[in-house]
């Protein structure tokens, strides 16, 4: 049973997500949750952290603590979302949070109305989900939301996307925040073929590799065309997804089922062997707020060939030089040259690596916790933020449409 709340005790945040499934945007409130968590006032812990997904989509967050499910499957039907609301409002009135994050388009438009209807004080909206992945509906109730005040703040975490919201009204983007996002260090120290063998993957083989919920945005069908022209290469790819059978019936029909690998849904503590496995990560994605899996992958020291989007260009880039090769993803033959280029340049592809490496310097889940941290207790009237220690990683910057 969780307690009462009083006026004592560490303030209750809450973590609303769509479905429980190890993706970008969970595993950045994974990361904020565990940060926060952390976090201390006078020798005591100074956030409690809880997480709530709409619906139960896989096992990844079963064991996790202050973890809550309002269904086991998403709504169905008007009737079903009718009940699906009223549970939602429900959850967070018991669990009664002081602060209540919400991730994604429909958590945010789903959850922030609930949580004013149940009575939560302060509610931050997150913008993880690239416009294209949001209907023309979920964009004008986001919009209304935020023009109504629903939001407090509503945090960007790229520079793209910050632009993105720079045509909406003032009243909306007074809210804006930026906080880059944040990422742990994946890279491991293991032989590529221990790692390959841990998941069963070919030795001996060119392997491409991609870390992805597996949707047609992704555009991984057009890293498994490369395979059809590139007959010595094998992919391999981590995620699950609703494209799975469409991805499998392409394969078949293009010949190269034996050389993809579909290793299925992955925790955050195998990524980085999985990504020692590879020879290049491939990311022909044609929608991204940030590309998490991309940065992560650079920096875990694989040489990354990406599809040629501003925000990519953006977050992949470290002093003003790019550390990885963008492609038209779209365009087989350009992306598999631009793959062909990590084989043959060796050198170049160890300029990449370098140059990866320095990501976590730019992108620290110190920064990221700190930033979200002063965002709370500014909103709690605690306090903008507290001095912190001194730190291997620097702190995030905000930037608010409010200067």
């Amino acid at each position: 049973m969780i307690s009462k709340r009083t006026t004592r005790g560490p303030a209750r945040l809450l973590f609303i997500q769509t479905q429980a499934e190890m993706a970008g945007a969970q595993e950045i409130s994974r990361l904020l949750g565990e940060g926060l968590s952390c976090e201390e006032r006078g020798g005591e812990p100074e956030f409690e952290v809880h997480h709530l997904f709409f619906y139960r989509k896989t096992a990844a967050f079963d064991r996790w603590k202050n973890v809550h499910f309002c269904l086991e499957d998403s709504p169905k039907g008007p009737l079903s979302v009718i009940r699906f609301l009223w549970k939602l409002m429900r959850m967070i009135r018991r669990i009664q949070p002081d602060v209540l994050l919400t991730f994604q388009h429909y958590g945010n438009i789903f959850g922030a109305p609930a949580g004013r209807f149940a009575g939560v004080p302060v509610i931050i909206a997150n913008h993880v989900s690239a416009p294209a992945t949001i209907s023309r509906a979920a964009r004008g109730i986001d919009k209304a939301l935020g023009l109504l005040g629903v939001y407090d703040v509503i945090t960007v975490n790229s520079n793209e996307t910050w632009r993105n919201y720079q045509s909406y009204p003032s009243r909306y983007r007074k809210h804006l925040v930026h906080v880059p996002h944040g990422f742990e260090d994946k890279s491991v120290e293991i032989g590529r073929q221990e790692a390959r063998a841990a998941f069963g993957l070919p030795t001996g083989v060119a392997l491409l590799g991609s870390v992805a919920r597996l949707h047609p945005l992704k555009q991984l069908d057009a890293a498994i065309a490369v395979l059809a022209r590139r007959p010595a290469m094998h992919l391999a790819i981590a995620g699950q997804g609703p494209d799975e059978e469409r991805l499998r019936r392409i394969a078949n029909e293009l010949g190269v089922a034996k050389r993809v690998h579909l290793i299925g849904d992955m925790p955050p503590q195998k990524i980085g062997l999985f990504l020692a496995s590879l020879n290049v990560f491939v990311f022909p994605s044609t929608a991204e707020t940030f590309g998490l899996a991309a940065v992560e992958a650079a920096q875990a020291g694989v040489p990354v060939v990406a599809n040629d989007l501003p925000v990519l260009r953006e977050v992949l880039t470290v002093d003003g030089e790019p550390c990885a090769l963008f492609a038209d993803a779209a365009n087989v033959e350009d992306f598999a040259a631009k793959i062909d280029m990590v084989f043959r340049d060796p050198g170049q592809a160890a300029r990449m690596v370098a140059l990866g490496r320095k990501l976590a310097g730019r992108y620290s889940v110190d920064g990221m916790v700190e930033a979200y941290a002063g965002l709370i207790r500014q909103a709690l009237g605690t306090g903008a933020s507290r001095p912190a220690g001194p730190s291997p990683r620097p702190t995030a910057t905000l930037r608010s449409s409010q200067r």
